[in-house]
């Protein structure tokens, strides 16, 4: 057994079990959380390098995988990398590793609070490296599960309240999925995904896939947070602390949004879904909707986490709809766009609500009118959130507009044009609630709102106001991530090359 192969069950293994450790020590010692979590996720990202090197070093193109107490996958539990699933695996160590730098001083403070961000952290690698369908469930589970329990740590009933209408709607999106993999199961006989995608086109009963799939594709849809199921996601990322908005919205949705592709070019493949009658027009429709629906909110709020979180629902709607490319026209370029675009959408939401999270810690500043004359006052914080804002409405160089041209011309290659006049009109929408808090930001003098509105700092999330060099440091880091990701679009479209060839040929 190689060491990369090792490293496939410890990604997951370490976080779940230094989950345990804050707990415990918190028995002898407070605040011991924060060193455990930063240990482990420091090494979580430097594991998930090397399996990544390993990955796209190897000699040949095939995955990286581990069964489980060496039995066979046909029966047993696969851990599965290959060059789409150890992109997500470095997003999200990344960014665990990241937060954790506004949380040392920014709080939530508490060791509970660092058991529960282990916990996803481990909840998210599982859904990113199972090669099961169940053990995907597993994993959802207990990713909704932290997250329920991080969103609800906030201050007052609302977080609680939003922590519960989350909680409901997850457990009916994960229902939805389990009642799913059921029918796969009852069709095919097995779990594991590799095994499915060869059963799946010779099943008898093809009734019984085809309901399979759409009970996962709505499950899914929960799940991303998709027009009109999205409603949840609003209220958790504005309720939620403003240490821990910046880790759910750039990994939680992200993550399920990467397991729904997964099952669809893995588990069902693209042969198999354009034969199926309705997939295609589903899942675009879905995709399209969340997209016009999604920025014509966020265009019409007035609180910054707000807007972005439903910015959000948006710019999942743009990976769905390459999904719904893909299924429609076997589209490899579309494919490329929706993984460019999770990877960059996963960096700009994090800086954007980390750069959000120290307005508000440092001038009580919440609302896009509160932003006035920002970029006089604190010139780094504001320079970084215009990037990274330009990068999501899709100006180049930034990585917002590498993933909106590959789904683009994925749509006009797939002769889709309706899909490419959506994104076309979903980027002037952004630009226009964008723009919105850039000229607050740079262009309207401070003096007309009484800014600021508090001569003290404001704590939040149970820290100290300070605001430190690296709370700067990591929302600047997020901007200069976001330009360079542009620039590399062709290399992670290289780098996925091995992938596409594998499930499009």
């Amino acid at each position: 057994m190689s060491s990369a192969e090792l490293l496939l069950p410890l990604l997951i293994a370490a976080p779940l079990l230094a989950a345990t450790l804050p707990i415990v020590l918190g028995l002898w010692t407070d605040r011991t959380g924060w060193p455990i979590a930063a240990v482990t996720t420091t090494g979580l990202f430097g594991a998930a390098v090397a399996l990544a090197s390993a990955v796209y070093t190897g000699t040949d193109a095939a995955p990286i995988t581990h069964e489980l107490g060496g039995y066979p996958r046909t029966y047993g539990i696969q851990l599965v990398a290959d060059q789409f699933s150890i992109l997500i695996a470095l997003l999200v160590t990344a960014v665990a590793t990241g937060v954790l730098v506004y949380t040392r001083q920014g709080g939530p403070r508490g060791n509970t609070f660092y058991t529960a961000y282990l916990l996803l952290t481990g909840g998210l690698l599982g859904i990113t490296l199972t090669g099961d369908v169940f053990n995907l469930f597993v994993f959802l589970e207990i990713t909704s599960i932290a997250t329920y329990a991080l969103v609800a740590s906030g201050d007052g009933p609302e977080s609680a309240v939003a922590a519960l209408k989350y909680l409901i709607l997850g457990t009916m999106a994960a229902s939805m999925y389990l009642i799913g993999v059921a029918f796969l199961l009852m069709a095919t006989g097995t779990l594991n995904m590799i095994e499915l995608a060869t059963a799946i086109p010779a099943a008898e009963r093809p009734t019984l896939i085809r309901a399979g799939f759409g009970f996962i594709a709505v499950g899914f849809a929960t799940k991303v947070a998709q027009w009109p199921l999205h409603t949840w996601q609003p209220s958790a990322y504005q309720q939620a602390p403003d240490g821990v908005t910046p880790l759910i919205a750039a990994l939680v949705s992200t993550a399920s949004a990467y397991a729904f592709g997964r099952l669809i070019v893995t588990v069902f493949g693209v042969d198999y879904l354009t034969t199926m009658p309705n997939a295609a027009t589903i899942v675009l429709t879905i995709g399209c909707v969340s997209v016009l629906a999604g920025t014509a909110l966020a265009v019409i709020q007035t609180e910054v986490k707000r807007m972005l979180a439903y910015s959000s629902v948006s710019q999942f709607g743009l990976v769905i709809a390459a999904y719904g490319v893909v299924i429609a026209g076997s589209s490899e370029t579309a494919f490329i766009g929706a993984a460019i675009h999770l990877i960059g959408h996963g960096l700009l939401k994090a800086g954007l609500f980390l750069g959000a999270a120290l307005v508000a810690r440092s001038y009580g500043a919440r609302t896009v009118d509160e932003y006035a004359g920002l970029a006089k006052a604190r010139p780094v914080v504001a320079g970084a959130m215009a990037v990274l804002l330009l990068s999501l409405v899709g100006v180049p160089p930034g990585v917002g507009f590498v993933g909106k041209w590959y789904i683009a011309l994925g749509a006009v290659q797939s002769e889709l044009w309706p899909v490419a006049a959506v994104i076309f009109l979903s980027t002037m929408l952004t630009l226009a609630y964008a723009a919105r808090l850039l000229e607050k930001m740079y262009f309207t003098p401070p003096a007309a709102l009484d800014w600021p509105r508090t001569t003290e700092p404001v704590a939040t999330d149970g820290g100290d106001t300070t605001v430190s060099i690296g709370m700067l440091a990591i929302v600047v880091i997020a901007a200069v991530g976001a330009v360079a990701l542009g620039f590399a679009g062709g290399t992670i479209a290289g780098l996925l090359e091995p992938f596409l060839m594998e499930v499009f040929n």
